[in-house]
């Protein structure tokens, strides 16, 4: 699947510092022991409605990390998935009178353009799931095999299960107690009342074909893939049996991103799949989180409608710390706005104080769990100064423009 045009992202000199995170499993900050060639598997959209700011929200975040890493001397093998095969996606082209493979390509592309205007690099892989079927059989037959799977006792609609004790280690990722695991696993998408599986909590893996859903043929019977083992097959063949960061909304933590680590290393025997389970807050309108299912969305591809410019959402979305869930109000985007005109202004004089200073503090708090409220105060700083008091560097307001650019994404 064609990605986006990526943007241009300036070089500085030297090399920032190491990056270090937050670490859902593990509860702290740390840092990220990446090689020469780091690699992260960020999930992707279900195509079944328009880019949302907590969508964006979310894939700024991971924006960062890869900016991050490239200015610490690194390339990134950055891969995403596209749900393109799923039950919203069938419900949604149903209701509106659309072929789902349609609708699909369609959301798809306006997400794209979505992510181009707001400067988002580009995954170097970037999959749908109706282009990885042949991965998803061959790790699920692995599974199988290897008793990490069974098939349903169901003449007629013999599904494939995942045990959720396949690996002694479950349930590291998110910490949840059962309880707790099973009410996720019936609000997001599991089937704990499924008659037949040897335990609730056993996550679907192939979905046996009904009539009216697409199906590929497979050694288990005509179906499709479950929604965890698809991001699991794609990462496994693209990134290996372990990553450096695997990341996405903190509504993904369960049953999600747990059960597609799990898939993996029950296959390879891995003790994590990841080395960093990395997990962005979530972005409310109206004090509830913005969703498609409550139908509280600001879209992307409205505000840009709107006129609003892309770099002012970036803005307005960064203020906050990734981590945090938060609002998302009409004082966010206006001091946004205001922000950019600031810094455009100061970044534009002919002369400034000199930026040696800002440009460090900046790459050591993006640096330090990718803490943009510090580095945003740190340029406002800098920009304050230049406007009051002016300076005798000529060099520096070009400076600044590309730190901005090349770390926080924002050209100036």
């Amino acid at each position: 699947m064609q990605s986006w045009p990526a943007p241009n992202v300036p070089a500085l000199p030297g090399r920032g510092p190491e990056l270090r995170l937050y670490d859902s499993a593990d509860r702290q900050v740390r840092p990220v022991a990446a090689g020469e060639t780091a690699t992260m598997y960020v999930c992707g959209i279900t195509p079944y409605d328009a880019t949302h700011l907590g969508h964006a929200a979310t894939y700024l975040t991971f924006d960062l990390v890869n900016r991050v890493w490239l200015d610490s001397g690194r390339s990134v093998q950055y891969v995403q998935n596209v749900t393109d095969v799923d039950d919203p996606l069938f419900e949604r082209a149903d209701r509106d009178g659309i072929d789902w493979r349609d609708l699909g390509a369609r959301e798809t592309q306006l997400f794209r353009e979505d992510m181009a205007a707001l400067a988002v690099l580009p995954p170097r892989d970037y999959v749908a799931a109706t282009d990885a079927i042949a991965e998803v059989i061959e790790l699920i037959e692995k599974l199988l095999a290897s008793g990490a799977a069974y098939v349903v006792d169901d003449a007629q609609y013999p599904d494939v299960y995942f045990h959720a004790d396949a690996t002694a280690q479950f349930g590291y990722e998110s910490g949840y107690d059962r309880d707790t695991m099973l009410r996720l696993f019936g609000e997001r998408g599991g089937d704990p009342d499924r008659a037949g599986k040897a335990d609730s909590l056993d996550a679907l893996l192939w979905r046996a074909e009904r009539p009216g859903e697409p199906s590929w043929p497979s050694p288990f019977g005509a179906g499709r893939p479950g929604w965890h083992v698809e991001c699991a097959a794609i990462a496994l063949t693209r990134l290996g049996a372990s990553v450096d960061v695997q990341g996405g909304g903190s509504d993904l933590v369960f049953p999600h991103h747990e059960f597609s680590a799990a898939h993996a290393e029950s296959a390879t025997g891995e003790r994590r799949f990841a080395r960093h389970y990395v997990h962005a807050g979530m972005i409310g309108l109206d004090g509830h989180k913005m969703s498609k299912s409550r139908g509280n969305l600001v879209l992307v591809s409205r505000l840009r409608a709107d006129g609003v410019e892309p770099a002012a959402i970036r803005l307005g979305l960064l203020a906050g710390h990734y981590r945090e869930d938060r609002s998302w109000t009409d004082a966010v985007l206006a001091d946004a706005q205001d922000r950019l005109q600031r810094w455009r202004h100061a970044t534009g004089l002919a002369a400034g104080p000199d930026a040696a200073d800002v440009v460090a503090r900046l790459r050591q708090y993006l640096a330090d769990d990718l803490d943009t409220p510090k580095a945003i105060a740190a340029i406002d700083g800098w920009v304050a100064d230049a406007l009051e008091f002016g300076g005798h560097d000529e060099s520096a307001p070009r400076t600044v423009a590309t730190a901005v650019d090349a770390l926080l994404g924002v050209a100036l």
